[in-house]
C-alpha cells in the first residue's frame, strides 16, 4: 500500500508534467512581446524577487537538508519504521527539489539569490498581504538558513548517534524541519502566482503536517517527544 509520502511523490511528478505543458504556453506568450500588466498566472515569467522564485530557491535548500538528514539516519538505525519514513522523505523531497530547480531554469532565473533567505516572505504578495508570522525577518544561526533547519552542531550530533538515540534525534530534528517547511509552503500557497507551484506548496503543507503527527507517534513509542 502506498504511503502518503509516496502519493506526494507521484503528485509531484504529475505537477511537473502539468507545469512543463504550461511553460510552453508561457514561453510563447513571452515570445510575442506582450508587456501588459498581470502576474505569472497571467502568462508572464515570475520576477527574480517574486514569491515564486524565492520559494523555489529557499525550499530547494530546505529540502536538501531533509534529504541529507534522512540518509544519515538510514545508515544509523535498523528500525524499519524510521528507515521507511526516512526513505519516503528523502525520495519525495529530492523529487520536489528537482522540480523547483527545474522551474528556475525554465524561468531563466538564478538558483541562488543575492537577497537574504526568506526575503520573499517579508515582501508581501500581489494581494498586499504582509509578512506571515514574522518569518521574513528570520535570522540564520549556525548554518540554519531558514525556519526549522538543523544547525551544524545538530547535524554533527546526528552523525555521531546511532540506534535509538539516532532515531529520536532524527524524529525531533525532522519535526522541527517540517514545521518550518509548512510555514514556508503556506507562504507560497498564499503568495505564489504560478498555479502548479501553489498546488505543490499546498501538497507540501498537507503531507508534512501528516508526517509531523506520525513522527509524534514514533517518538512517543520511544519514550520521547517533540522538542518544545
Amino acid at each position: 500500500m502506498m504511503t502518503r509520502t509516496h502519493w506526494a511523490a507521484v503528485t509531484a511528478v504529475v505537477l511537473a508534467l502539468l507545469f512543463a505543458a504550461g511553460a510552453v504556453t508561457l514561453a510563447a506568450g513571452n515570445g510575442n512581446g506582450g508587456e501588459g500588466g498581470g502576474s505569472a498566472a497571467a502568462g508572464r515569467t515570475p520576477a527574480g524577487d517574486s514569491a515564486d522564485a524565492g520559494f523555489a530557491r529557499d525550499m530547494s535548500v530546505h529540502h536538501q537538508q531533509a534529504v541529507e538528514m534522512s540518509f544519515l539516519v538510514r545508515d544509523r538505525t535498523k528500525d524499519e519504521e524510521v528507515r521507511r519514513l526516512a526513505y519516503d522523505i528523502a525520495n519525495t523531497q529530492a523529487n520536489q527539489r528537482g522540480m523547483m530547480l527545474g522551474w528556475l531554469d525554465l524561468w531563466g532565473l538564478p538558483k541562488h539569490s543575492p537577497d537574504e533567505p526568506m526575503a520573499w516572505m517579508a515582501a508581501g504578495d500581489s494581494s498586499g498581504r504582509g509578512d506571515h508570522g514574522g518569518h521574513g525577518s528570520y535570522e540564520a544561526r549556525d548554518g540554519a538558513l531558514m525556519p526549522g533547519m538543523a544547525t551544524r552542531a545538530e547535524l554533527t550530533e546526528l552523525r555521531a548517534a546511532d540506534g535509538r538515540k539516532a532515531e529520536i534525534l532524527y524524529l525531533q530534528l525532522m519535526t522541527d524541519h517540517h514545521k518550518g517547511g509548512v510555514a514556508m509552503a503556506q507562504g507560497c500557497a498564499d503568495r505564489c502566482g504560478v498555479a502548479p507551484e501553489r498546488s505543490l506548496a499546498q501538497g507540501m503543507v498537507d503531507a508534512q503536517e501528516s508526517e509531523i503527527k506520525l513522527m509524534a507517534d514514533l517518538l512517543k513509542a520511544r519514550g520521547a517527544a517533540p522538542r518544545p
